[in-house]
Parts: structure tokens; C-alpha cells; sequence
């Protein structure tokens, strides 16, 4: 019998490509998702690539009784993946209180649910923001935690906490992944980051400014200490991330893990500038950017790069796909979605 796994904002770019490869993986899948910064349509591509109809609930997590509405219906969820979070550094910082309220509130609830309904595994959308502003990269999980940079970040760290502490008197075990710069699409050119909102994400930014939405694009600050004076990240195909959590899933399954809440590093340890990451796209596409430079953005960091050598060694995750890829898919699904 197929294990079945809630995903909460899975009609998001992460979550959907997420619900594919746990399909693929041969688990059954339920959705949730209040819409915000998306839609259902993620869930059409996601039929049209692996055949399967997700059962999709709209429903704000910030209201229990409703979230408790999909355990109700669906008492045998052994396992939960929760993506769903406001996720814009910039914006955090201009609306501190929403996101405490709206990303820890459905936190919290989702947690007193999925103890109640008895879920076995519980797999966290965590972040490389929870480090802060680091001194040196490569970090890894032992890294100390430093003040988070953004209320964005924040969240992400008061979450983690919440979740070692919920999770430490229950028979639910729980994973945090703590990913850095997730970009790219699925290789179908079906699904790919398509947010409601106007983009906050670097690469999708670039592909707009590409294909013509956007006039020009703004790289925020040259003047790092950095070696072409722009931020450093750690940028992950969206495929090689949705994989890491179907290999978190299954391991807490296979009864692999000895304690209560483990951490993992998903990045692919290699730190490229903004301004390398538009020359890697110029590259792929043959395409000339238009962009400016403009002054640093506030939560912004200097630079952050992972060491996954606890994932690869513990859950047997390495990412498959490298810059180029991200690149390539990116702008096939910029250019089907924009025709």
C-alpha cells in the first residue's frame, strides 16, 4: 500500500515539482494550498506529466478547523511536507508582522495536527537564511546560527525551534532542510516558477527581462567585498531540492532515523555572483541582458554557499543538475509560458 503525503503550498514552485517526484516515487499525494503566490494550474502540468489527479484542498493553514477538514478526510497522511510560507526577503522587511503571524501561526497548526493524526514523518521547507550573515562559506549544519538578516529568516529559525520543541515528546520525527537558492524548471518545459506576484527570485527576474516583460532588470549593490562587488548564493536546480525532500520522506519510512529532528544542508556547494549568473544565462539563451545597477537591497546578505556532505552521506542526495541546466530550463519554461 502506497504511502500517502500531504504537501502544504503545493501548487507553489517548490511544492509541485516536489508532488512530482514523490509520484514518481510511488507515494499518493494530497495538496493544499490557499493561493497566494499561485494557482491550481501547477497541478494541470502535473497531471499532464505523470497522469495523476492531485485531491487539492484551498484552505488557509492560519484556520485550524479547516486544516483539520483534510486530515479528517484523509486520516492514513503518514507523511507531511510543509512548503507553505510567505517567502520575499525584501517584502518581510517591509511587513514584519505578516509574515510572523501568517508563517508560524499555519506552522504551529499544521504540527498540532500532524501529531494528532498520528503522521510519522514531517519534512520542514527550511532555509540558508536561518544562518544569517555568515562570516566564511562553506557552512554546514553545525554552523552556529547567527542573527537572522531579514524577519523572513526569522521565521525559518523560530520554526526550526518550534518544531525540535513539538517534536521531542511525540512519535513524530521530523527533518529540516535548509536550502539555499532553488531555480530552474521542470525538463518538460511544463511547470516552472510562475509566481502570482511579481518576482522577487533572481532567476525568474532574468528571464522576464529576456523575453520582454520587464525593460530592464536591477542588480542590487556592486560594492560587496565579493570578486565582482555582487552577492554570492548557492543556486539549486528546483528538481535536485524536490528530490531531497522525497529522500528526507523516505528515510524517516525506512526507519533510519535515531532521533527526534535532524537537519540537512540542500545546496550544491558551489557560490556564483549575481553577475556570474546573468553571464550563465547570456551564455544558454544568446541573450543580451538589460540591466542596472542599484543600491544594496535590505536582508540581503554578502554571501552563502552549503557543504551537503551530511545529505549525500545520510539520505544519498547529490544534485544532477549544474548552472547551465538551471539556465536551459529556466528560459524554455519562461518562453511556453509567455507565448
Amino acid at each position: 500500500m502506497k504511502a500517502k503525503v500531504l504537501v502544504t503550498g503545493g501548487t507553489g514552485y517548490i511544492g509541485s515539482h516536489t508532488i512530482i517526484d514523490l509520484i514518481e516515487s510511488g507515494y499518493d499525494v494530497v495538496c493544499a494550498d490557499n493561493g497566494i503566490n499561485s494557482d491550481r494550474s501547477s497541478l494541470n502540468a502535473v497531471k499532464e506529466i505523470t497522469g495523476v489527479s492531485v485531491p487539492y484542498f484551498h484552505v488557509d493553514l492560519c484556520d485550524k478547523s479547516a486544516s483539520e477538514a483534510i486530515f479528517i478526510q484523509h486520516p492514513d497522511i503518514s507523511g507531511v511536507i510543509h512548503f507553505a510560507a510567505l517567502k520575499a526577503v525584501g517584502e518581510s522587511v517591509e511587513k514584519p508582522v505578516l509574515y510572523f503571524r501568517n508563517n508560524l501561526e499555519s506552522l504551529i497548526n499544521v504540527i498540532d495536527l500532524s501529531i494528532k493524526y498520528n503522521v510519522k514523518s514531517f519534512i520542514f521547507s527550511s532555509s540558508c537564511t536561518v544562518y544569517g550573515d555568515v562570516t566564511q562559506s562553506p557552512v554546514d549544519e553545525n554552523t552556529p546560527l547567527m542573527e537572522a538578516a531579514s524577519p523572513y529568516g526569522r521565521t525559518k529559525q523560530v520554526g526550526e525551534q518550534i518544531i525540535m520543541d513539538c517534536m521531542k515528546n511525540s512519535d513524530t520525527k521530523s527533518i529540516l532542510l535548509r536550502y539555499f537558492n532553488p531555480a530552474g524548471a521542470h525538463p518538460s518545459g511544463l511547470l516552472g516558477e510562475s509566481p502570482s506576484n511579481p518576482p522577487q527570485n533572481l532567476v525568474p527576474v532574468i528571464t522576464e527581462t529576456a523575453v520582454g516583460k520587464r525593460n530592464k532588470m536591477t542588480v542590487f549593490g556592486n560594492d560587496y567585498p565579493t570578486r565582482d562587488g555582487s552577492c554570492i548564493r548557492d543556486y539549486i536546480h528546483v528538481c535536485d531540492l524536490a528530490r531531497a525532500h522525497t529522500l528526507a520522506l523516505q528515510y524517516v519510512f525506512d526507519g533510519k532515523q535515531n532521533i527526534q529532528t535532524e537537519v540537512f544542508n540542500i545546496g550544491i556547494g558551489n557560490g556564483l555572483t549575481v553577475l556570474e549568473i546573468i553571464k550563465a544565462f547570456e551564455k544558454v539563451s544568446g541573450v543580451a541582458l538589460q540591466y542596472e545597477i542599484g543600491g544594496r537591497r535590505a536582508g540581503d546578505i554578502m554571501a552563502i554557499f552549503s557543504d551537503h556532505t551530511k545529505a549525500k552521506q545520510l539520505l544519498g542526495w547529490e544534485p544532477k543538475y549544474g548552472v547551465d541546466d538551471i539556465m536551459s530550463t529556466a528560459w524554455t519554461w519562461e518562453k511556453n509560458r509567455s507565448k
